[in-house]
């Protein structure tokens, strides 16, 4: 799943740099790819990165530490292998449908059967009797709204209209993808901070979880439905904001693999703040930020935090020290330089937006591809401990 979804991450935005190059830089000319007649650029965008990119990633996390939370023992490999092969074949027929786009409804409608796959094996670790199920419940919930987001994305390809690439992106983004991180974030990164600093104290307020949780669904409702969302984001804004200060640490911060996990975390509260701010004044400045809040949040705390925790579990998972490398930390300084050029390209007024886009591409694809280079060949080779995998 890791090695399908770093594959995916450098594809899919080696893709779009040769879009926003062509189509918005004017660069160079545009590529005359016979699926984007029917298919737009930037839904094609939102799916591949959605749901095509991150789930791999996060599907193989939980698979691995879905089960231990549950105490319920490693899967076998019917568990995961028959939704893999169904979710990899998709995705390549949707990278095929680019020149010949009559494979694009197979291609989804494979990946959303590996997708359901997924669903039905979290469901039943879901179901297994632990003292703490909320986080993998959560979980569990999330992948199926993810389904439903990505059968949403199948319904538009089939022939329906615009209102079903924007349910697709509300249930993944706010349906899927921040429900998962919020989950995965609330239980791992304080466990994770107080295995490295002596003395920490574990905070995890489960009221804090849910207040985010609602506040996720809540902006992919009123999103969907082109209403404010101010009265979610600004709570919202607040938990993040406080969840940021009680789990920093000064001696976390002086360990790269934790201040990684701990500055992702703290692009939620600003992106739920912008979110916020383009909601109070819709009326007055009228998407004055653009897809700012929404980039803030998709760079700044999902890409970033994906970076922390893949170079984590690849390192755990290869028999190698769970520390931050110089090539590890040069791609993650590459992800916030992303995310900063790409928030700040959708200032109003400024002048040069589209460069700034299409260097914050540019950037991205750096960093997964300077990961990949690094910690990719971890996927195949042997443990350097010597245990089994």
């Amino acid at each position: 799943m890791f090695l399908s979804g770093v594959f995916q991450a450098v594809a899919v935005m080696a893709f779009w740099s040769v879009e926003v190059g062509g189509r918005y830089a004017g660069l160079w000319p545009l590529p005359g790819w016979p699926l984007l007649t029917l298919f737009p650029a930037p839904a094609l965008h939102a799916l591949l990165i959605a749901c095509g990119v991150f789930p791999f990633f996060i599907f193989g996390f939980i698979f691995t530490a879905g089960p231990r939370w549950q105490g319920a023992g490693e899967l076998s490999q019917r568990d995961y292998l028959p939704a893999f092969a169904l979710l990899a074949c998709g995705w390549l027929l949707v990278w095929a449908a680019l020149l010949l786009p009559q494979l694009l409804v197979a291609g989804l409608a494979l990946a959303l059967g590996g997708w359901i796959a997924v669903a039905l094996t979290l469901t039943r670790i879901a179901l297994h009797r632990a003292t703490d199920r909320e986080h993998i419940v959560c979980v569990a919930i999330a992948v199926w709204l993810g389904a439903a987001g990505l059968g949403s994305f199948l319904v538009f390809a089939a022939g329906g209209g615009m209102p079903w690439v924007r349910l697709g992106i509300a249930l993944a983004v706010w349906g899927f993808l921040l429900p998962v991180f919020l989950a995965v974030t609330h239980r791992m990164l304080p466990f994770f901070t107080s295995s490295a600093v002596r003395g920490y104290v574990v905070h995890r307020p489960a009221w804090a979880l849910r207040v985010l949780l609602g506040a996720s669904l809540a902006h992919g409702a009123l999103t969907f439905l082109e209403q404010p969302t101010w009265l979610a984001d600004l709570p919202a804004m607040g938990v993040a904001g406080r969840l940021t200060w009680t789990w920093w640490s000064r001696a976390a911060m002086a360990n790269r693999m934790l201040s990684v996990l701990h500055v992702a975390f703290a692009w939620l509260g600003p992106a739920f703040g912008l979110s916020a701010l383009q909601s109070l004044l819709r009326d007055a400045m009228p998407g004055f930020l653009g897809q700012a809040p929404l980039h803030a949040l998709t760079l700044g705390f999902f890409a970033s935090m994906l970076l922390g925790m893949v170079s984590r579990v690849t390192l755990g998972h290869s028999g190698r020290p769970v520390a931050a490398d110089n090539v590890m930390w040069r791609a993650y300084l590459m992800m916030q330089a992303a995310a900063v050029l790409r928030v700040v390209s959708e200032l109003p007024a400024l002048p040069g937006r589209y460069p700034l886009m299409w260097l914050s591409s540019l950037l991205w694809l750096g960093a997964f591809a300077l990961w990949a280079w690094r910690y990719a060949p971890a996927c195949w080779r042997p443990r350097e401990d010597g245990e089994a995998r």
